[in-house]
């Protein structure tokens, strides 16, 4: 469906538009034209930012009028109807052929090439070669002050000023005085397949009715007037016969059913609709009287300011059993809160229903930073959550703000549904942008807000909390994204070396403003109100002599590889400046066996290995992990610290110390270790235990039995037996982990510059393309190609399917599995795996 809107909104990545009726629609970044369409795919290929490619911001503003056409129309979660535009002319001007094309004719184009005697513009007409000329432009650059020059992807009302070669060549026109002045006739030929809205034609009119005005034009059309696009100042003065401008409003497709407004605005091409003014959205009119009701449509009411609104049916009545007609009688009056502007119908939209007219928020602009709001859960993300805080009010609580404490799995504390109490952290009513906060001791706060620099006052105390904690201190967000310095030595009334060990991100922290600088937003805090100690239960590293550092299990630091060794690596600890050293044997730097190996191998001297843990500190002999499922399992506290604390059917994580014939030893952080008996080991039946565990694997056991007297315990590392419930999520995480190491592997082998890094890009489920170099006695194949050069690719008897190879045929083939350690890749070229691609 062709309709003609107005821009009501626009964002980095859509325009909202408003249509006839009342109705709102999108459209997206990708549906404005081919040329802006291919720039954008150019800019994303590259990754860098284009100097010639213009943001929507540059181009529009609201109350610009736009031909579209209706792509999809989407039903949302909450039953809403969400309207999908495109004003891609290839789609908006599908109707048109160059035969058709005629001077004097008024289409929507978009700049696609800047010229140095002009621009060439797409028109949507193939095999039309649309020319603007410079001069033809320039008035219209200087009245819409947007730069020196029109831009790639610029919506523009053009009229054609010359056709030639029966419409291959056309010479178009942009002047507002030309465009303002043109007048869709008879002699251009428009035809329903073709006829667009914008077009201002001349009408006569057919037959007055309550509901609207029917009218003919261009000798042989008919259209419809409704009653919202009656000229408010003429509206009981038509009568048939009556010849007048109308400006065409939509076109169905199937039904051809044409609609069209006499309101002024839309009676000269390139002008723009009345707009509301801001403090008049939301307000709510004491006595707003009815001027017309429609028993299927609504009521148009006369506001206090004598402005005409309409209230759709939903909106005149809590509920529909609840609706009296009666009440609608034209000169009754009715309390009303206005909820919208239709840009299109140049009328205030509003509603009856109490909830409404009482309501605290109706748009962005009533929230302000600070407010507690109450909302609904309707969507957990990994970012964050997603809480409903009216109909058209949604916000986000991102990951870091659903607790005081950082949650690790956010869908065991909220369900959606849930009823929510937040703080606003910011809003940007122009941006549709919430963002909320469910930390406690913030939305509890009764201390003073800081939302702007301008307020931190000295000697301000309030509450922030930290976004970081590094060696030079800690740095605290506030609201509005203000954010300012906790210097080291107001870290405390004590020294304290390491603040990363005191202070975590998300952590809501007291502070008192020391000193602040405006125009420069630079905020010096402190969290020293007064002479009391610093934080307790916290660890505080003082600088000591070389190893004599002691650092507690589980504590997390920053290392810097020194030297590789056969079984590990040697690093130094960087929060003490070097001078400490610790090893981390291969087997802890991942949970996964294969990639300790890899990661031994792609890590060098020199290279920077965040977040590893303390497993064992004796005197000088410090032993690193960066098992991630270890670590978590610390920091969630789901460990044992002593034998004592051990109870039967306890899930705990570890890692295989031993393999012996009889079973396998499993050592747990904090020292603990237990035996997995040979019987007790997998769900299989066990042969050789070696067949099934590794030295260094990461497992999760369960205790099945403690001898205290002999401090022995017995593990099950059956999965059967090991699951804490939800497998699926387990299985997940652990996935999720896995790819990221890949993903680390492959970044070290690249920055190596390594000669079979390209070997990573090779993920399973690719397809490629080889040449068949042997056949083995075996039944397997070796394969080459440009693809895979260096490498050794394989494929098992199996694998090769039912086909019958031979040297230097041609073949496609599906990656299995690729060993980044001995470089090798195993492929399949059985059909039903290659179908599936």
């Amino acid at each position: 469906m062709l309709l003609l809107g107005c821009i009501k909104e626009v964002s980095d990545y859509e325009l909202v538009i408003s249509l006839p009726n009342g109705l709102s629609g999108f459209v997206p970044v990708t549906q404005i034209s081919d040329a802006y369409s291919k720039m954008l795919s150019k800019q994303v290929a590259q990754g860098e930012l284009l100097e010639d490619l213009n943001s929507l911001s540059d181009m529009y503003s609201p109350g610009t009028l736009v031909r579209c056409i209706v792509t999809s129309v989407e039903k949302s979660a909450d039953g809403r109807r969400s309207i999908k535009l495109s004003i891609d002319p290839k789609k908006v001007n599908k109707g048109l052929n160059a035969s058709a094309l005629a001077l004097g004719m008024l289409l929507s184009g978009f700049v696609s090439s800047v010229e140095d005697h002009g621009y060439l513009i797409d028109i949507g007409v193939s095999g039309t070669h649309a020319f603007l000329p410079r001069q033809k432009a320039q008035n219209y650059i200087k009245a819409v002050k947007r730069g020196p020059d029109l831009k790639i992807g610029q919506n523009l009302n053009c009229v054609i000023v010359e056709v030639k070669n029966e419409g291959r060549v056309v010479h178009l026109s942009v002047d507002r005085s030309e465009v303002a002045a043109s007048l869709a006739t008879e002699q251009q030929n428009w035809t329903l397949s073709n006829l667009l809205p914008g077009l201002v034609v001349k009408v006569r009119v057919q037959k007055v009715a309550p509901l609207g005005i029917k009218v003919s034009f261009l000798s042989s059309f008919t259209g419809f007037v409704d009653f919202m696009h009656i000229d408010p100042e003429k509206s009981t003065n038509y009568s048939p016969d009556q010849v007048m401008k109308a400006c065409i409003l939509s076109i169905h497709p199937t039904s051809k059913v044409v609609r069209l407004t006499l309101r002024q605005a839309f009676l000269h091409p390139g002008g723009s609709p009345n707009q509301l003014s801001s403090d008049r959205m939301g307000a709510v009119v004491e006595e707003s009287t009815v001027k017309a009701f429609y028993k299927q449509f609504g009521a148009v009411f006369e506001l206090d300011d004598g402005t005409l609104a309409f209230a759709r049916l939903k909106h005149l009545s809590k509920t529909r059993k609840s609706f009296k007609p009666g009440a609608f009688k034209t000169g009754c009056k009715h309390k009303c809160r206005i909820i919208d502007y239709s840009l299109m119908d140049e009328m205030c939209i509003v509603s009856l229903k109490y909830q409404i007219i009482e309501a605290r928020f109706l748009q962005y602009q009533d929230i302000h930073t600070g407010d507690v709001v109450q909302g609904k859960v309707f969507a957990l993300k990994p970012i964050g959550m997603q809480v409903k805080v009216t109909d058209g009010i949604k916000g986000l609580v991102p990951s870091m703000h659903l607790a005081d404490v950082i949650l690790k799995q956010p869908e065991k504390k909220y369900n959606i549904g849930d009823e929510v109490r937040c703080r606003v952290l910011e809003c940007s009513p122009a941006g549709k942008k919430l963002i909320l906060t469910l930390k406690k001791s913030l939305v509890q706060s009764k201390l003073p807000l800081l939302s702007n620099y301008e307020d931190a006052k000295p000697g301000l105390i309030t509450h922030g909390f930290v976004v970081c904690a590094r060696e030079f201190g800690c740095i605290v967000k506030f609201y509005n994204d203000v954010k300012g310095l906790v210097p080291k030595n107001e870290l405390s009334s004590e020294p304290i070396s390491c603040p990363d060990k005191v202070f975590h991100e998300g952590q809501v922290v007291k502070v008192m403003v020391l000193k602040c600088e405006p125009q420069q937003e630079r905020l010096l805090l402190s969290f020293r109100l007064s002479s009391k100690p610093a934080p307790e239960n916290k660890k505080e590293c003082t600088p000591k002599k070389k190893q004599e550092v002691k650092y507690q299990i589980g504590e997390m630091v920053d290392v810097k590889v020194l030297k590789k060794k056969n079984n590990g690596l040697e690093v130094s600890v960087l929060e003490d400046e070097g001078k400490v050293i610790a090893s981390i044997p291969t087997v802890h730097l991942s949970d996964f066996v294969a990639n300790c190996k890899l990661l031994w191998h792609c890590l060098q001297e020199g290279d920077v290995l965040p977040r590893v843990m303390c497993l064992s500190d004796k005197g000088e002999h410090i032993i690193l992990s960066r098992k991630s499922a270890v670590i978590s399992a610390v920091q969630e506290e789901q460990v044992v610290r002593s034998f004592s604390e051990i109870q039967p059917g306890m899930l705990l994580t570890g890692y295989v110390r031993n393999v012996m014939p009889f079973g396998v030893f499993v050592e747990f952080p904090f020292g603990v270790t237990g035996l997995a008996p040979k019987v007790n080991m997998s769900d299989k039946f066990v042969t050789d235990t070696k067949d099934h565990f590794v030295v260094g694997q990461t497992v999760i056991a369960k205790v099945m039995s403690i001898d205290e007297e002999k401090q022995r315990v017995l593990l099950n590392l059956k999965v059967s037996e090991c699951s804490s419930g939800d497998s699926a999520a387990e299985s997940f995480a652990l996935l999720n982990q896995y790819f990221k190491e890949m993903k680390e592997i492959r970044n070290l082998l690249r920055r190596r510059g390594e000669p079979n890094s390209h070997g990573c890009e090779l993920v399973p489920g690719k397809e490629l393309q080889l040449v068949v170099q042997d056949v083995k006695e075996d039944g397997s194949a070796l394969f080459s190609g440009s693809c895979v050069t260096g490498l050794t690719v394989t494929a098992t008897r199996y694998h090769l399917g039912e086909k019958n190879i031979v040297p230097g045929e041609k073949t496609k083939a599906l990656v299995l599995h690729v060993d980044a350690l001995t470089s090798k890749v195993y492929v399949s070229l059985r059909e039903e795996l290659l179908k599936q691609k």
